[in-house]
């Protein structure tokens, strides 16, 4: 956009807690809206920061690609410390978005009492807060029988991550929608998203 017009949603901020595919979408579509969007990574990376297809560099496309127009820290989730660090953060930013499983010191409840007016949205795997992603779901629906070339015997992936990208998606309209209403005197702005 031209220096002289504000991106759509300059002044959001967000901190995002998150692997795979669905988690990082929802953080970089409001990235490429405009919001502040800081990726919270482990020291030496995520379990997607080298996930395939790999550049020649030996880094991952994927994880690039997801991951465009946000910024970085890199944090020993680990350590006492490092969680205060990203507390902090996450209270002077407002926004939360995770599918990560909760971590002392980094739940909605402790953020929460820091900052009453917290957007924290989490995206969950199952109810039980099982793990899931597309290919787990899809293979839950049986989809890689329907899948595949004809005469072929067998399950075949499908190569679009469906179920991650709407999830990824709604993610993001759950995040701008909880932002909105918290505009709303007296609200409660929680994002609880669907499972998959």
């Amino acid at each position: 956009m031209p220096d002289d017009h504000a991106a759509p949603l300059a002044g959001m901020r967000i901190v995002e807690l998150s692997s795979f595919v669905a988690a990082p979408l929802g953080g970089m579509t409001p990235a490429q809206l405009g919001a502040e969007v800081v990726r919270v990574d482990p020291v030496g990376g995520g379990p997607d920061a080298r996930r395939w297809p790999i550049a020649p560099s030996g880094r991952s496309l994927y994880w690039a690609g997801l991951n465009k127009g946000k910024r970085s820290v890199t944090v020993d989730l680990r350590s006492e410390r490092g969680r205060e660090l990203v507390a902090d953060l996450a209270v002077a930013a407002g926004t939360v978005l995770t599918d990560a499983p909760p971590r002392a010191g980094l739940s909605y409840e402790e953020l929460a009492a820091r900052r009453p007016d917290l957007v924290y949205a989490r995206l969950l795997g199952h109810r039980d807060g099982r793990p899931a992603v597309d290919y787990t779901v899809n293979t839950g629906l049986g989809l890689p029988y329907v899948t595949g070339s004809a005469g072929h015997d067998g399950p075949v992936n499908h190569v679009l991550p469906a179920w991650d990208v709407a999830c990824g998606l709604y993610l993001a309209v759950g995040l701008l929608a909880a932002d909105r209403h918290r505009a709303v005197p007296g609200s409660s702005p929680t994002v609880s998203a669907c499972p998959k």
